[in-house]
């Protein structure tokens, strides 16, 4: 089939309309930081669902899911996963999400093809329809793939953002939301769903949190009615939506015409550690923020070492590295010495991990703590 391109009204984004293929094939190489992928599930549904109350079931038999047999299943959906890879940055990564009908064969496929997964997270439903028929378990959840381009990715992952907005406890691989209902879920001119897998936007506001930065580009290559890109617009991010369908293609640009992108401090995400430049503990000295001849503690009191001038520490006859002598002392293989040791402020035990702010911001990076 031709393709076209929605008018989208936002400068953050852009809707094709075209076979997924097809497009991906325009896309350039490398230009794609994430990619959130919802592809057909392959149900094969097999006549009418019916309630209890012999009601029908708004069920998916719309074409799209529909394919003769595994091998055309599988083909269609190693040929897009290759185009997706191909236009992915070198430290992208995916997201793919599906059922028990058809999430094995894309793992087996994502892994075939040089991805490297991340982790599975499961998306555990609080309101997942019940099993009419009573000859199996309710399908309470559908599973999520996490997987970089290939095993040297450095996929963006922003661990801090995640565990402060989990009380300060790590996010874990399971996630509880409710399925897309209420005001969110569109409506056609009948007054029936607009798109019958639409997700809910809570979903994929976790996952741009996770796993973009602002300004990241995301792709969508099933984009039906925009969950992806109305979340990507408000979070700051830019995306590219491919669908084949040109009245859900449609729909999805009046829903991201009326989203309004939140101001720019407010989707900053918490800085990672780990990208911070690196500070040891021999600069904290030459810096002049801490003095050869300063007294250490371990966390108790129950140690005291003296700072030496060339950045190391001494105790009971040793000389080693603020790590390896934390280590030493505990009889312990390893230590991280910037939360060991402490020194004494203001009549209080410090951590010198604090003195790293004084660091940066001398060196431009932070703000200054009293020493």
């Amino acid at each position: 089939m031709g393709s076209r391109r929605v008018k989208v009204r936002s400068q953050s984004g852009k809707i094709l309309v075209g076979d997924c293929i097809a497009e991906l094939k325009k896309l350039p190489t490398a230009s794609v930081d994430l990619v959130f992928a919802d592809p057909p599930y392959n149900l094969q549904l097999a006549g009418d669902l019916m309630r209890p109350n012999n009601t029908k079931v708004d069920g998916v038999d719309d074409q799209w899911d529909k394919f003769d047999d595994f091998a055309a299943y599988d083909s269609f959906c190693r040929a897009w996963l290759t185009e997706v890879r191909r236009v992915l940055k070198p430290d992208g990564a995916i997201w793919v999400i599906g059922s028990y009908h058809n999430i094995f064969r894309l793992g087996a496929a994502i892994q075939d093809l040089g991805f490297w997964i991340q982790n599975d997270v499961i998306w555990r439903k609080v309101n997942p329809m019940p099993n009419f028929r009573g000859k199996r378990f309710t399908n309470a959840h559908e599973t999520m793939i996490w997987a970089g381009r290939d095993r040297k990715s450095r996929v963006t992952f922003n661990y801090e953002s995640l565990k402060a907005s989990n009380d300060d406890l790590q996010m874990r691989s399971d996630w509880l939301f409710p399925i897309c209902s209420g005001p969110e879920r569109l409506k056609d001119d009948g007054g029936r769903k607009a798109h019958p897998t639409q997700k809910p936007e809570a979903l994929l506001h976790r996952i741009l949190i996770a796993s973009t930065k602002p300004g990241d580009t995301v792709l969508d290559p099933f984009f039906g009615t925009g969950t992806t890109g109305a979340v990507a617009k408000r979070l700051g991010r830019k995306f590219i939506g491919i669908e084949r369908d040109l009245d859900y293609a449609t729909a999805a640009d009046e829903r991201i015409a009326k989203v309004q992108p939140l101001e720019t401090e407010a989707i900053e995400t918490l800085p990672s550690k780990r990208s911070e430049p690196r500070i040891p503990f021999g600069q904290i000295l030459e810096l002049g923020i801490i003095k050869p001849g300063r007294k250490l503690f371990g966390p108790r009191r129950e140690v005291r070492a003296e700072v030496r001038a060339d950045g190391t520490l001494f105790y009971d006859g040793q000389q080693a590295s603020i790590h390896r002598l934390g280590a030493i002392v505990q009889g312990k293989a390893a230590c991280n010495g910037w939360t060991y040791w402490h020194f004494e402020a203001e009549g209080k035990l410090k951590p010198i991990d604090d003195l790293r702010s004084e660091a940066k911001r001398q060196l431009g990076l932070g703000s200054r703590i009293s020493i």
